[in-house]
């Protein structure tokens, strides 16, 4: 056994072989870089800045990747040569071990061996230290290897499915811009205001008539169907952009919604996209619960699904609500009375984030349901025993492939077009231009009131006399940068107290 180990190890391996493996991984790696770069510099030729901020996010992930996977593979041998007692070892497994007799260690590395048809370089060695102490390894080479393996899958399936369920769900979204066209057409025509008003009624009709509309019961149940036909109109999309114009832009009538949506949709992909402390965290209570007889694989897959039912059942129920509040003011009111008003009040604590945080979190867990399937297939094979029972892994899959098509065809959808009605418009208001000379305005007048706090320290008679004089110089750039891009801003706003 010594002398197989030995006759494996690179002293013993020819250097074509090993130059041969490095000269593809690093070939690889190249490629897989390059191309990164290429279309990073695509997407800033195509003035797409959200995008590839997403970009950068993604580089971050791998970054964190490429570190977990370092440092797993330099300690892994050090990891594997900490010894525990025999009997701690069979507690919370995944399986059960074939045999009874496992309570020492000759019976734990018999078995060990006999279900694992792979053994790494150097596991007979990190078994045979813990042995001789009467104790067995922490957790072995090969363990670690399909960690390792599990961790990397995990973070690609997760980025494959974000930017799946984005693009599915863009596509869907770019569909409603022959409704802001048609508007944009009928304004230029002159009959802009009878053909949102017919529409305002029809919003109205749909969405308030009935007194059994506004039971509590009935309406989440009108708004639960709701999300799987229909789930945005034309006549709610009209409104909800009149509302929005009338809140945020009431001098910009040619306010181009449809637009504005989708610059917020690409922001918001930098968060998806990501995977926060709190996932991992997740991850790490799953591998925690994963116990032999709890099926925690199997109830785990039940809550992306009722987090996206329930999440596009709110968003519904939101634009129910706000058409029976403007049911309320009266039909009959004048024209800015009854239109929709954006509020906070109708989404959960106040907050319209806590949708994009929820829909980040059902991305993340359905995607952890496929990685971990291919990973258990792909290592241990379908007949292994954390897949359990046949029927279980199509129940996973088809729950799977429901939570992937609703997220990308309904539920993103209606969180781009409902979160708009919040209380503020979000960042994707302002578009690169005026962005970049906000920025250069708030660092300018940052560095002037630094400055002027570093002269001041001769006397307080000047210091008084410096702040006043910067005060004034700070509110004179202020009106002058934003003279100069009032004329590009959107709405027409001030964007002081607008940020999202």
């Amino acid at each position: 056994m010594a002398e197989e180990e030995l006759s494996n190890s690179l002293e013993f391996t020819p250097t074509w072989v090993v130059a041969g493996v490095c000269f593809v991984i690093v070939l690889l790696s190249l490629f897989a870089e390059r191309g990164l770069h290429k279309l990073g510099k695509y997407l800033l030729h195509e003035k797409q800045d959200a995008l590839y901020e997403a970009l950068q996010k993604l580089k971050e992930e791998l970054m964190l990747l490429g570190f977990i996977s370092l440092l797993l593979t330099v300690s892994q041998r050090s990891i594997s040569r900490i010894c525990i007692p025999a009997h701690v070892a069979n507690h919370m497994l995944p399986c059960k071990r074939e045999t009874a007799e496992h309570k020492t260690p000759e019976h734990y590395f018999l078995n060990h061996s006999t279900n694992n048809g792979r053994r790494l370089l150097s596991s007979e060695t990190t078994s045979n230290h813990c042995q001789l102490k009467g104790k067995v390894p922490l957790l072995s080479l090969e363990g670690l290897h399909h960690l390792h393996i599990f961790i990397f899958v995990l973070a690609v399936v997760h980025v494959i499915f974000c930017v799946s369920t984005m693009v599915l769900g863009g596509a869907r979204i770019r569909q409603w811009k022959r409704w802001e066209d048609s508007i944009q057409k009928d304004r230029r025509s002159g009959q802009s205001t009878a053909h949102v008003r017919h529409h305002h009624h029809e919003f109205l009709k749909e969405r308030a008539d009935g007194y059994w509309r506004r039971a509590a019961i009935i309406g989440w149940m009108i708004a639960f169907f709701k999300q799987f036909y229909g789930s945005v109109t034309k006549s709610d999309y009209i409104a909800l952009r009149q509302g929005f114009i009338k809140e945020h832009c009431p001098r910009n009538p040619d306010f181009d919604f449809h637009k504005y949506m989708m610059r917020t949709l690409e922001i918001d992909f930098r968060k998806i996209v990501g995977i926060t402390w709190y996932l991992w965290l997740f991850v790490v209570l799953f591998l925690l619960l994963n116990v032999d007889g709890w099926n925690t694989y199997f109830w785990l897959a039940f809550l992306p699904l009722i987090l996206l039912l329930l999440v596009g059942a709110k968003l519904e129920h939101i634009i129910s609500r706000l058409a029976q509040d403007v049911k309320q003011t009266g039909v009959h009111a004048n024209e800015s009375a009854i239109r929709v008003r954006p509020s906070d009040e109708h989404f959960w604590f106040n907050n319209p984030r806590i949708v994009l945080n929820l829909i980040h979190f059902i991305l993340f867990q359905n995607s952890f349901e496929i990685a971990f399937f291919f990973w258990i297939w792909s290592t241990y094979g379908i007949h292994s025993c954390i897949m359990e029972k046949l029927g279980y892994v199509i129940a996973r899959l088809f729950m799977g492939v429901i939570v992937q098509v609703l997220c990308s065809y309904s539920t993103l959808p209606l969180y781009v077009i409902v979160t708009q009605m919040g209380s503020m418009f979000k960042k994707g208001m302002f578009d690169d231009t005026v962005h970049g000379a906000l920025d250069i305005w708030a660092g300018d007048a940052i560095s002037r009131r630094d400055d002027s706090k570093q002269s001041s320290s001769h006397s307080m008679h000047k210091m008084i006399n410096n702040e006043a004089s910067t005060t004034v110089d700070v509110a004179e750039q202020e009106m002058v940068v934003m003279e100069r891009t009032i004329n590009v801003l959107p709405c027409q706003v001030q964007p002081p107290s607008s940020s999202s």
